[in-house]
């Protein structure tokens, strides 16, 4: 399964690549530091996902601790995607890919 999610991982990061969204520079220590859920006071998803969420789950992977199983990131990816210019459709499928590799369950998809 770890090799299902380290690909995962790969293609939500090369699908904001491709889309542009991927950035060179974090942002600041107190954006990353939000404890709001999604950092959504500080950070684009796009940011979150880049610097919050692949980096989490790819340390979790490499320390061989128990990835989250309550996971559900496509719904606010879905919202807050629609609000960007791009085609996000091949992100958002990687994204309901890890939710249903990590939480056991179908993701419905908007049509």
């Amino acid at each position: 399964m770890s090799a299902d999610i380290q690909r995962l991982l790969l293609d939500i990061e090369r699908e904001l690549t491709a889309l542009g969204w991927w950035q060179e520079t974090p942002p600041s220590a107190e954006a990353l530091a939000s404890t709001q859920p999604f950092c959504i006071d500080t950070l684009s998803l796009a940011q979150w996902l880049q610097f919050i969420l692949l980096p989490r789950l790819r340390a979790m992977l490499t320390a061989g601790t128990p990835l989250p199983s309550r996971i559900a990131v496509y719904p606010v990816a879905v919202e807050s995607f629609r609000r960007e210019s791009g085609d996000p459709g091949a992100l958002l499928e990687a994204i309901a890919c890890l939710d249903e590799a990590l939480s056991g369950q179908p993701v419905v998809r908007e049509a």
